[in-house]
């Protein structure tokens, strides 16, 4: 099934390429070139009937590429297994004449990869269309061109995306700015592993803003704040907006998340309500600029159903 996706996916690229690549050294193929040969390979459709045999005469001294025998991918008893079927050829392809003299190319993967990133991503789709990635077209990741193997590791018995003590520095290798929030003094336990970014974000894509597992920000946090979901006799508008609003999820040098303290915070809105808009000389000297400033009255920011808290004071 990933062969085909493959194929129909070089295909598309073959059909507007006119190259004649059998007297082309295959290092000096254009990208081009070596998706119409790897199509053309589709066609023959010569695989090894020894399988994986074939492939180890060569490349059994490699450890990274014996190291698939550890992995899930590499387990013989796990009938979706590429082992329990093609093989090595699963995902790498036809081998044709690789094995006869000339290295005849195949599908290559990771940093080396000569091949795109969405036809390495094809032979990753073939078998991995669970519904968790039905939106990775559309993905942020997908548009960026990111491949698989970016993020995950096949030929290793333990795939660091999908281990929990592991994932959030793979998502930070790239998202270095988010990286550095983690480390701010209020963050969420990201760093010490008690959460990972896939609570909150499917890498694979989704339907809402920012690849959130939830419709929207605040289903999102309301998966663990529960207690600010309300409903409330007494709502905070920007509170039942967005979470966003006010806090920042990766972490900030305030406290619990907030963007700015109060009451620059609150005077974002509250500008010209009196004695909330009042300009403080000397911060600490008041109610309104010490302790918690407007927070120390009004106390219940996320909502209150006491019949007298029109003002989020109790």
């Amino acid at each position: 099934m990933m062969l085909h996706a493959l194929s129909k996916l070089l295909l598309g690229v073959g059909i507007c390429i006119s190259v004649t690549v059998n007297a082309t050294p295959w290092d000096n193929l254009s990208e081009a070139e070596l998706e119409t040969t790897l199509m053309q390979k589709f066609k023959q459709g010569n695989y090894s009937p020894k399988g994986a045999d074939s492939c180890l005469g060569c490349h059994k001294k490699s450890e990274s590429v014996m190291a698939i025998f550890n992995s899930r991918h590499g387990d013989t008893n796990a009938s979706r297994s590429p082992m329990a079927g093609l093989q090595c050829e699963a995902c790498h392809g036809p081998m044709g004449k690789h094995n006869r003299g000339g290295k005849e190319p195949m599908i290559a993967f990771g940093d080396d990869a000569r091949l795109s990133a969405p036809a390495q991503n094809s032979v990753c789709l073939g078998c991995h269309n669970e519904p968790d990635v039905m939106a990775w077209h559309g993905s942020t990741h997908n548009l960026e061109q990111i491949a698989c193997v970016d993020c995950h590791r096949i030929h290793t018995p333990q795939d660091p995306a999908l281990n929990p003590l592991k994932v959030n520095d793979t998502c930070i290798q790239c998202h270095t700015q988010k990286g550095a929030d983690l480390n701010k003094r209020s963050s969420h336990p990201l760093k010490w592993d008690q959460m990972t970014c896939n609570d909150c974000h499917n890498p694979h894509g989704s339907m809402s803003e920012g690849a959130l597992v939830q419709p929207n920000v605040n289903t999102t946090c309301f998966q663990c704040h529960a207690e600010k979901r309300g409903p409330f006799l007494w709502e905070h508008a920007p509170v039942t907006e967005n979470c966003g609003n006010c806090h920042n999820p990766h972490g900030s040098v305030n406290e619990s998340l907030v963007t700015q303290r109060a009451p620059q915070l609150c005077q974002q809105c509250h500008a010209d309500d009196g004695h909330g808009a009042r300009v403080i000389a000397q911060s600490g000297i008041d109610s309104f600029g010490g302790g918690k400033s407007c927070l120390n009255c009004h106390n219940q920011i996320h909502g209150s159903n006491h019949p007298a808290g029109k003002s989020l004071a109790r």
